[in-house]
């Protein structure tokens, strides 16, 4: 793996914000790091950046310890914080020039990282003039100069109009077919917009990490409406079915535990039984409620 977490921690006063987080990030996908505000989100980028020092654990970029061989898996490593620092004085081009000669970079790689962050019509003017979703490339641009690996968004879209937040969206996941990303939000449509997988923190603990197809398509929910009463002894013959739920006389609820689509199925038994369907409304469980059961139930 390109990035492994291991048992890191940290407190603060004694409180415990981050605690035994284990995981791991691969090549080629954009991972989702989801959580309400003060679940310990930045606190972790800050750790797996090198910027903050963890109480316990270990984290290997590339093999490289942030711990013992901090500036080797720092060079393999682009991280741009959720306040993005920039000189608002300076002219576009001049700044990465500036953040180029700190990394030593090529300064070619000055022309590469504005033509991926889509900066060519803005390299001459002054930070200071641009529109937040135009300071916010400048910072991607800077954390691109040295060709790093891994990639560490800390809220990239924060703050930005709906036009913005579409344009570094695509910016993200052309970065994330090549790159190991890690991109924190708070906003569930974004991680569903974005990410391959998703990782859910809460009160300092991981609650999920799974693919994000997996949570899009493991369970569905039908509503159906037959012209006849139906007894659920029954309705438990249909495959993959996990609850049922008798909202009126004839009205149920289902739901499912299958990626397959359940309404043929649905069908097919009305048939066999001698019923009529006249109502269905299907739906998947969405990233959304699945965030708010996990933390109501960690609560």
């Amino acid at each position: 793996m390109a990035v492994i977490v291991e048992h890191l921690s940290k407190q603060y006063a004694g409180q415990r914000v981050v605690d035994q987080l284990d995981f791991e990030l691969r090549k080629g996908e954009i991972t989702g790091f989801l959580g309400l505000n003060g679940a310990g989100k930045t606190t972790t980028m800050k750790m797996i950046s090198g910027a903050l020092l963890p109480d316990e654990g270990e984290v290997r970029i590339l093999g490289h310890s942030i711990l013992s061989e901090r500036e080797e898996a720092q060079r393999h490593l682009g991280y741009l914080p959720e306040h993005n620092p920039l000189y608002p004085d300076m002219y576009v081009k001049e700044y990465l020039g500036y953040v180029a000669d700190i990394y030593h970079a090529p300064r070619k790689n000055i022309a590469e990282s504005i033509a991926l962050t889509r900066l060519e019509s803005h390299a001459h003017k002054k930070i200071h003039t641009l529109s937040k979703g135009y300071r916010q490339r400048v910072g991607l641009a800077a954390t691109l100069l040295h060709d790093p690996d891994v990639l560490i968004l800390d809220e990239p879209t924060n703050g930005l109009d709906p036009q913005q937040i579409l344009e570094i969206r695509q910016i993200v996941r052309d970065l994330g077919a090549e790159k190991v990303v890690l991109l924190s939000s708070h906003i569930m449509q974004e991680i569903q917009a974005v990410c391959q997988r998703v990782l859910i923190l809460h009160k300092g603990k991981i609650i999920l990490n799974q693919p994000m197809a997996q949570l899009q398509d493991k369970e569905q929910t039908i509503e159906v409406l037959f012209d006849f009463r139906v007894e659920e002894q029954l309705l438990r013959r249909i495959p993959h079915i996990k609850t049922i739920r008798n909202n009126e006389e004839f009205f149920f609820t289902l739901t499912f535990d299958t990626q397959e689509d359940m309404r043929p199925r649905l069908f097919d038994f009305a048939t066999e039984n001698g019923l009529k369907i006249l109502q269905m409304n299907h739906r998947h469980t969405d990233l959304e409620q699945l965030f708010t059961e996990l933390t109501k139930a960690n609560s």
